[in-house]
């Protein structure tokens, strides 16, 4: 092995591309020296700057292309990489779908201990671009004006970007728009370093369906000079606007929202079609950003279960009921919670607008939530869970083997933490049958899945 000493910061060196990281960063190796290097594809030879050199392995960027992979895809704005807006653009479609079947088998056979179980090919999008359907976008005076766009990767340096590529067009429109009003009306842009200034973030949410807009302002402040003037100059010119929201957000911090909101135009949600059933989705609820191949991923999620009229399911994790609501006329009963209030009350909403009454839902943790029912004698057929990229906790992991499921659905936006689980529920005589990887968010390494775990006999 290379010591830190023989690969240096700021030399140059000629190298081969040989792999691609999990996060998509080409891979080269000195005397077995590991260096990251951004935008560069298996088989191609250049020239690269080396940026940091640690003990272990080490960072470098493209000075030059000697050779390039016909894997290459041309990207018009190198930002989207740069800024890891879209740090897969420079790679064809067709080879992310590989790379990411790639990460999925990897982690089935290296952490889960289980090579034999079909991963399924990975289900990818017609049109990989324009899906997103929320933003969350940074506000900051940039040549004395203010400025929207992303962040440079690893640094807090605002890159000012109008055309976010990934994002319904829609939206990209809509920021231009909201910003050039809070310029309008002389609101100042939040500084970071001094921590003044007022607007921090510009969120904005669409429904896919329903073309129902939200605008919420985070701002340093609760006192927001004429705020409800800009809210209706807002829905003027962004007619599609039925909700304008202040969400202050006094700390330091790179949370984006704080916890007080206040409605300064219209309602406090907006409205969209899942699945054929309709969702009332707040400003802090869990929404998939893609709603197509989230329809999807759900469905499979509904078809995995094999489902009939005496099932009684679990929808551990149930955000605002997008899962539990879409199967609840399929089977006996649904029992959902989730730690955020503001989703339950969405849920129990969403259930009545959709005159579903065998959906029960309550705020708190899974594990409580889950003892509280098996107290109470409720005994699930199916436990469907959408945990965050942290996976399940154990405990969740003991109570769900408690409750002795004959199912269990398990859909995951990190592979590696759902590798770590089935392994877990293997031991305890759960078996996955099956995984089918799909892709929610194209042109970025991630990957979301859908896997059925059933109960040996």
């Amino acid at each position: 092995m290379m010591s830190e000493q023989t690969v240096k910061k700021n030399e140059r060196y000629t190298v081969k591309i040989i792999d691609l990281s999990y996060e998509g960063m080409g891979v080269a190796k000195i005397d077995g020296y590991p260096l990251f290097i951004e935008n560069a594809l298996p088989g191609e030879e250049v020239e690269v700057l080396v940026l940091k050199a640690g003990n272990k392995f080490g960072y470098a960027k493209v000075e030059k292309w000697l050779t390039t992979s016909p894997d290459r895809q041309p990207v018009e704005d190198k930002t989207l990489i740069r800024t890891g807006i879209a740090p897969l653009a420079h790679l064809s479609y067709e080879k992310q779908l590989v790379f990411k079947q790639h990460q999925v088998e990897n982690v089935m056979e290296k952490i889960a201990k289980l090579p034999e179980v079909p991963v399924l090919p990975v289900v990818g999008m017609a049109s990989p671009v324009a899906y997103r359907n929320k933003a969350q976008i940074p506000v900051r005076k940039i040549d004395g004006h203010l400025a929207t766009g992303f962040y440079k990767k690893n640094s807090h340096d605002l890159v000012s970007i109008t055309d976010f590529y990934i994002q319904d067009p829609e939206i990209d429109k809509a920021i231009v728009v909201v910003r050039d009003i809070l310029e309008r009306f002389q609101v100042r842009a939040y500084n970071e370093a001094k921590n003044e200034g007022q607007i921090r973030h510009i969120v904005i949410r669409r429904g896919h369906y329903s073309h129902e807009m939200m605008v919420v302002l985070v701002t340093r402040k609760e006192k927001f000079f004429k705020a409800k003037e800009i809210a209706k100059v807002i829905h003027e010119e962004l007619p599609e606007v039925v909700s304008v929201i202040q969400n202050i957000n006094k700390e330091k911090t790179n949370v984006i929202f704080g916890k007080k909101e206040v409605v300064l135009f219209g309602k406090d949600y907006i409205e969209d079609q899942l699945l054929g059933k309709t969702f009332r989705i707040s400003a802090k609820s869990f929404y998939q950003v893609n709603t197509q191949q989230a329809e999807y991923l759900y469905q499979t999620a509904i078809d995995f279960a094999g489902l009939n009229k005496e099932d009684v399911v679990i929808d551990a994790y149930s955000g605002i009921g997008t899962i539990g609501l879409s199967l609840a006329d399929r089977v006996a009963e649904v029992y959902g919670m989730e730690i955020i209030s503001e989703a339950i009350e969405d849920a129990q909403f969403n259930a009545l607008t959709n005159k579903i009454e065998n959906a029960h839902y309550e705020v708190g943790k899974a594990e409580k939530a889950m003892k509280k029912w098996q107290d109470k004698g409720v005994k699930p057929s199916v436990i469907m869970v959408d945990p965050p990229r942290k996976g399940l906790d154990g405990s969740f992991i003991e109570s769900a083997i408690e409750m002795n499921p004959s199912r269990i659905v398990y859909i995951s936006c990190n592979p590696a933490t759902f590798a770590r689980d089935a392994k877990l529920f293997a031991e305890a005589g759960y078996e996955t049958t099956k995984v089918q990887p799909v892709d929610l968010f194209p042109q970025t390494h991630h990957v979301e899945l859908v896997a059925l775990l059933t109960k040996k006999k």
